[in-house]
């Protein structure tokens, strides 16, 4: 991660280079519609997070959102998913099966970055969502320097709304990680980073951290590649226990006053 922070510093002195769009609020259900797979993660009393459907029953989100300040690690029974989650009214309330952590992650605290690598997870809920208005996203791993993408988060202070960012622009890449010229802040943390394929969004990385460099900002990402395919693997194959396994096929083809938890906030 030392080679990041010196990356994130020389790439903050060409971001104003790059053609960037404004954070804004998705205040209508029209301007919702094609994004209702996207909701608020509740965690108990440690905040909230933003997570993504990615088949009927699977959310993707961060791994770091499950553990409180102190390093507790939040329970399922006290995890909620929002889907859509607009002023007060989700589209679908879920609870949760369980909670699959990547098994590379380690929680250091909300200022270490030192697992931006591998800070993903996946909430099983305890019923699918057959909703056909609320359609799960499709995944996929190629991720090329310069890329336009966009982002959907709830965050502190727009925790009942959420918003997009339609333009930012991938700006470096270090080993399993993206540093986007996108605009996320606490609660951001598990939001979805989106790329436009044959006309429809898919997911490129997920939120994991902000940083700052000048008094500007970047959002690092967590690559999906074969991270996502082994927390797929072990909600497929067993009972939340990893077992490091080689698997091929799998479900999904990669293609208040509670402060909300992460994206982890960093200066490089």
């Amino acid at each position: 991660m030392r080679f990041l922070a010196t990356l994130i510093t020389a790439v903050m002195l060409t971001t104003t280079a790059q053609a960037e769009g404004a954070l804004r609020t998705l205040t209508s259900l029209d301007a919702t519609k094609a994004w209702q797979g996207v909701g608020r993660i509740n965690l108990g009393k440690s905040g909230f997070c933003t997570g993504t459907l990615i088949a009927p029953d699977l959310v993707l989100t961060a791994a770091h959102c499950f553990y409180d300040n102190k390093g507790v690690r939040t329970r399922d029974t006290e995890i909620e998913f929002l889907a859509g989650w607009q002023h007060g009214r989700a589209s679908a309330y879920r609870g949760v099966k369980r909670s699959v952590i990547h098994p590379d992650y380690v929680y250091k605290g909300r200022g270490n970055v030192d697992k931006v690598s591998s800070d993903l997870a996946l909430i099983q809920l305890d019923q699918p969502i057959k909703n056909t208005a609320i359609r799960p996203f499709e995944t996929a791993t190629q991720v090329d320097r310069g890329q336009e993408v966009q982002v959907i988060s709830y965050a502190k202070n727009r925790e009942d709304v959420p918003s997009i960012q339609d333009t930012c622009n991938v700006l470096a890449r270090d080993p399993g990680v993206y540093v986007t010229s996108c605009d996320v802040d606490f609660g951001s943390s598990g939001a979805p980073i989106f790329a436009i394929q044959n006309g429809a969004p898919v997911i490129l990385s997920v939120v994991s951290a902000k940083a700052e460099w000048r008094n500007q900002k970047v959002a690092l990402g967590v690559g999906l590649d074969q991270r996502l395919s082994v927390l797929l693997s072990e909600i497929e194959y067993n009972d939340g226990v990893f077992r490091r396994v080689d698997t091929g096929a799998s479900r999904v083809a990669l293609q208040t006053g509670i402060q909300p938890s992460g994206a982890l906030f960093i200066k490089p």
